[in-house]
C-alpha cells in the first residue's frame, strides 16, 4: 500500500538541505541493566509490526513522493552501537550525541536509526534515536516509542490520547447574544504570526554543519505548582519564562541585553486516534529576556500564550495555510517562506508531552528522555522539551560557530527553574 506524503510531510522534507539535516532525535539515558545490541535488535524487530510507519521508506518522483511499505527491513542497518573506549562523561556523551546527530539517515531505507552508545560514567547507556521529522513529528515519536520501545506496563493501563487542542468556544464574550459562530480574528494572526519583526535576532546567521548539543533538567511537578502558584500559569508558560531567563544570562555576557526576543512555540493538532505523521501548527510569543524577576516574566508569559490561546491563533494559522494552499500554492509557498525567515521568529520552542510515568527498556530503567530538534537556516540555536514521569527535559542544538558554549546556556535554564521553583514554593 502506497501512502502519499502529506503537504506537511512534504514541507518539511524540502527543509533538509546542505547544511540541515532532516531528522529529531531523542536521547534515551538507561540505567545501569542496559540490553546489549543483540538484544535490543531482536526485541525491534519483533515488535516493528506495532509501528508500520517504521517500516515506510521514501519511494515514488521528487515532486510528488510517496511511503512505500518495505516488507523485509534490515533491522541490524537500523540498530547498531557506539562503544567508547574509556566510559563516557557527560561532555563525552554531548559530543558524541552531536556527532550522530548531523549524520544523515540513508534515504534507501525507512528514515530512522537507533544507537546505544556507552558505557557512561556512573554506569548505563544512551540510546540515540534519529528519525526523520517528515516521518514524525513529537507526537508521533512518542507513539513510536511506546510501540517499540517502552517495557509493557506492569498493570495494563489504558493508552493516553494525544493532546488535543481546546474547541473553540460557541461564542465568545462580546458576540452577540445566540451566535454560534465562533469569533476570528485574522487582522491578530496576521500581525502575531505572520508579518516578521524589524530587527535581526542573534541567531539569524548563516548555518553550517557542525553542531553542539547540550542537556538540561527540571523537576515537573514543582515546576507545575509553581507555577500555578506563581501566575496561575501552564507548565508550557514555566518553559517560557525558564527559557527566557537562561536566554537573558546568556545574552548579557556574550551579546549584550535585548528587551524582546520572540520564539516559535508549535501546537499540536492531532485529533485523538490520528495516524498523521505530522499534523501541527505554532503561534509566536515575544519572551521579555530583560526582565530579571522570574514571577514578572512567568507574568507576560502567561498574559501572551492566554492570548494567542484565546484568539485560537494556532488553529486559524492552519485552516488559514489550507485555504492559501488550496487557492494559490505560489502564495502559499512565498508565505512559508516569509514564516521561516530569520526576521519572523528568533528560535523555535518546543514541548511535547512524553511518558507520564517510570518508563523502562528491556528491564533498564529510563533516567531521562531528551529531545533534539535540527535548527533551521538563520535559526542557529534550537529548544525541544519532552517530558518522562517527574522528569522535564530540555534539549539544546545550536550551531557553535553562532552560539558559543550552548553547555552554559543549558546550565543556566537549570537554574532558572531552580529560581523558578523557589519563588512559587511557600516559605
Amino acid at each position: 500500500m502506497v501512502v502519499p506524503l502529506t503537504a506537511e510531510d512534504r514541507a518539511i522534507l524540502a527543509l533538509e538541505g546542505a547544511h540541515v539535516v532532516g531528522h529529531t532525535c531523542k536521547v534515551v539515558r538507561l540505567a545501569p541493566g542496559a540490553p546489549d545490541l543483540a538484544a535490543l535488535r531482536d526485541a525491534v524487530a519483533r515488535r516493528l509490526a506495532d509501528a508500520p510507519r517504521l517500516t515506510w521508506r521514501l519511494a515514488g518522483p521528487a515532486d510528488a513522493p510517496v511511503w512505500l511499505p518495505d516488507a523485509a527491513v534490515d533491522v541490524a542497518a537500523h540498530v547498531g552501537a557506539v562503544h567508547a573506549a574509556t566510559p563516557l562523561d557527560p561532555a563525552g556523551l554531548r559530543q558524541e550525541v552531536a556527532r550522530l546527530f548531523v549524520q544523515r539517515l540513508d534515504r534507501s531505507r525507512p528514515l530512522w536509526r537507533m544507537d546505544l552508545v556507552g558505557p557512561l560514567a556512573g554506569g548505563g547507556a544512551a540510546l540515540v534515536w534519529r528519525v526523520h521529522h517528515a516521518l514524525a513529528d513529537g507526537t508521533t515519536a512518542m507513539r513510536l516509542a511506546q510501540d517499540v520501545l517502552w517495557d509493557a506496563p506492569t498493570a495494563p493501563a489504558p493508552r493516553a490520547a494525544p493532546a488535543v487542542p481546546a474547541p473553540r468556544a460557541a461564542h465568545a464574550p462580546g458576540d452577540p447574544p445566540g451566535s454560534e459562530t465562533p469569533r476570528h480574528d485574522l487582522a491578530g494572526v496576521l500581525s502575531g504570526e505572520l508579518l516578521p519583526g524589524l530587527r535581526r535576532s542573534p541567531f539569524d546567521a548563516r548555518v553550517g554543519r557542525d553542531r553542539a548539543v547540550a542537556l538540561a533538567t527540571a523537576p515537573l511537578p514543582a515546576l507545575h505548582d509553581a507555577a500555578s502558584a506563581l501566575a496561575g500559569a501552564t507548565v508550557n508558560d514555566a518553559v517560557l519564562a525558564v527559557v527566557a531567563g537562561a536566554l537573558r544570562r546568556w545574552l548579557e555576557h556574550r551579546h549584550g541585553p535585548l528587551r524582546r526576543l520572540r520564539v516559535k512555540v508549535p501546537v499540536t493538532l492531532h485529533p485523538a486516534g490520528d495516524a498523521a505523521g505530522n499534523r501541527d501548527s505554532w503561534f509566536r510569543v515575544d519572551l521579555p529576556v530583560d526582565e530579571p524577576d522570574v514571577g514578572v516574566r512567568l507574568a507576560a508569559v502567561r498574559t501572551e500564550t492566554a492570548l494567542r490561546k484565546t484568539r485560537h491563533d494556532a488553529q486559524e494559522l492552519d485552516e488559514l495555510m489550507a485555504r492559501l494552499a488550496r487557492a494559490s500554492p505560489r502564495l502559499a509557498h512565498w508565505s512559508q517562506r516569509l514564516q521561516r525567515s530569520g526576521r519572523a521568529f528568533a528560535l523555535n520552542v518546543s514541548n511535547v508531552r512524553g511518558p507520564t510515568g517510570p518508563v523502562s527498556v528491556l528491564g533498564a530503567r529510563v533516567d531521562t528522555l531528551h529531545s533534539l530538534a535540527e535548527v533551521g537556516r538563520h535559526h542557529a540555536l534550537r529548544v525541544a522539551v519532552v517530558s518522562v514521569a517527574d522528569r522535564l527535559c530540555f534539549g539544546l542544538v545550536a550551531d557553535p560557530a553562532v552560539v558559543e558554549d550552548v553547555d552554559v546556556l543549558a546550565g543556566a535554564v537549570e537554574t532558572e527553574a531552580a529560581e523558578l521553583v523557589r519563588a512559587g514554593t511557600p516559605s
